[in-house]
């Protein structure tokens, strides 16, 4: 019996079908938590890799509104080269609303997984946590 009260927390404590809060991956077992009681608790976080979460905890002491950092503004400027380099295989004359719906979805996936990355990289790049 004692291995199923284990077993029992361990499944709750484990993020199953929760995405990574940076780069959207599945979640691995790296955690966030609030260590500052408030008003309005903020919910709990979960990160795919060490790196995601010092990326996370860094963005956290550094800003305290909800702007787009400077890592967001460059993972940005990324996602549009990518994206012009599927224009160009589309071509750049095609309005919107005459792309087929393979193409509205490969414009979609190639905008979600090229931002992704970059910040991804970026959270690669970051120094280690202090804790």
């Amino acid at each position: 019996m004692p291995n199923s009260t284990v077993t029992d927390r361990i499944r709750l404590w484990h993020p199953r079908w929760r995405l990574c809060a940076v780069c959207a991956r599945p979640a691995r077992g790296f955690g966030w938590t609030d260590p500052w009681p408030s008003r309005v608790p903020r919910p709990p976080r979960w990160f795919c890799s060490h790196a995601c979460q010092r990326f996370w905890s860094e963005r956290l002491r550094e800003f305290g509104m909800v702007d787009l950092t400077e890592q967001e503004h460059a993972a940005i400027g990324v996602t549009i080269r990518r994206l012009g380099a599927l224009m160009g295989e589309i071509g750049w004359d095609t309005r919107f609303a005459d792309l087929s719906e393979a193409e509205v979805r490969a414009l979609i996936a190639e905008s979600v997984e090229g931002f992704r990355e970059a910040m991804a990289e970026t959270a690669a790049e970051m120094p280690e946590v202090p804790f």
